[in-house]
């Protein structure tokens, strides 16, 4: 084996480019490698979705993960003020029929975890039907560029001395001694083995994907083939984000790496499902579907709550996996996963559900022991 390094991420999405500037600036690493299967940093899971930075009106079925956005929503703004976009009013309305939550639930609720909220003014409940809408809130919620993060994450690493294996796979983990072994497929086609102290798997979708003798997740999985259309939204619109809430319903919201919106629905997006099965790749699966558009629909429906946004002009869709615990299905809650594999020594599992989880995933790391 060659090139030893104190540690290894697997996965360039967010959390892996945060979780490897991590280990150098607050855990005094030095031997970094980060190796990522696409050509870019943050271009899959990271980059394909609502852009949301959560501040906990989207989770009123579960308390502890509302309560976690709203501790993370202001470490996420001030540790990267270029990637967040904030100059929009962001509306949250409640359905009068098919919502799991009513008006009166849902200020309960925002007053019990600390969210600020107003009734929305009249130009605003105007753009609802009051048939479908029982009632309009601005609250306090933003946007992130993923090519700003992007940005900051290449700039980062290069400064702090990661080395960055791009368009690079991790096929095999096993135990050699007091290191693991990873062995793994280079850009060029040639194969690599490094020993590592320790190992970080954030491949998101691609978790259980990895072979040799790491051992699968504890915690079951659940994918999701998702579409995420961009639109062009109109005038009335330009300068809002609206979620309507808390069932079959959407939301629009600006998609600042595009100066476009993204439109999701809650029936429409997710397009196929599936359990997680190690040996069947969730990505294999995406290339492999017809992706076909359901924007239609999700226009058709959504402008029956907001007229508006039947002038849409539609762009493109993001197609991706989304990957959910399957425990958390019962209250729609995004926990982190974060496991530990000690048979193979210091080797972690790492999953977030949204980007402000990484405070969650960093306060965990900050209690293990870790050598170089």
């Amino acid at each position: 084996m060659t090139n030893p390094r104190d540690a290894i991420v697997v996965g360039g999405g967010f959390y892996g480019t945060a979780i490897a500037a991590y280990l150098v600036e607050r855990r005094g690493l030095s031997r970094v490698t980060l190796v990522e299967r696409e050509a870019d940093l943050l271009s899959r899971a990271s980059y394909a979705n609502q852009a949301r930075v959560h501040n906990g009106y989207h989770y009123p079925r579960s308390f502890t993960t509302a309560y976690r956005s709203r501790v993370n929503l202001p470490r996420f703004v001030g540790e990267y003020p270029e990637a967040v976009t904030s100059d929009f009013t962001k509306v949250y309305a409640i359905g009068r029929k098919s919502s799991k939550v009513t008006t009166a639930q849902f200020m309960r609720f925002c007053r019990e975890v600390g969210a600020s909220l107003v009734p929305a003014p009249r130009e605003v409940r105007e753009l609802f039907d009051p048939r479908l809408v029982e009632s309009a809130f601005v609250v306090q919620e933003y946007a992130f560029d993923a090519l700003a993060l992007r940005r900051r994450a290449c700039e980062r690493l290069a400064a702090l001395g990661v080395e960055t294996l791009l368009r690079s796979s991790v096929t095999r983990l096993h135990r050699s001694g007091g290191a693991i072994r990873v062995c793994g497929q280079s850009a060029d086609g040639s194969g690599f083995e490094h020993a590592a102290a320790h190992v970080f798997n954030c491949t998101y979708s691609g978790l259980n994907q990895v072979g040799g003798e790491r051992p699968a997740t504890r915690t079951g999985l659940k994918h999701e083939i998702t579409e995420v259309a961009l639109v062009r939204a109109p005038e009335p619109l330009a300068r809002l984000g609206i979620t309507v809430m808390d069932g079959p319903f959407f939301s629009i919201m600006p998609f600042p790496a595009r100066g476009l919106h993204s439109l999701s629905h809650v029936r429409y997006t997710p397009h196929r499902s599936f359990l997680d099965e190690r040996g069947t790749d969730p990505y294999a699966r995406l290339d492999e579907y017809a992706k076909a558009t359901r924007v239609d629909r999700m226009i058709r429906d959504a402008s029956r709550y907001v007229p508006a946004i039947r002038e849409a002009e539609y762009r493109e869709s993001l197609f991706e996996v989304k990957t959910v615990l399957r425990k958390s299905e019962v209250d729609d809650g995004r926990p982190i996963l974060f496991e530990t594999h000690a048979e193979l020594g210091s080797c972690h599992s790492i999953l977030g559900g949204k980007i402000d989880n990484i405070y969650d995933a960093i306060e965990i790391l900050d209690g293990l022991s870790m050598s170089k």
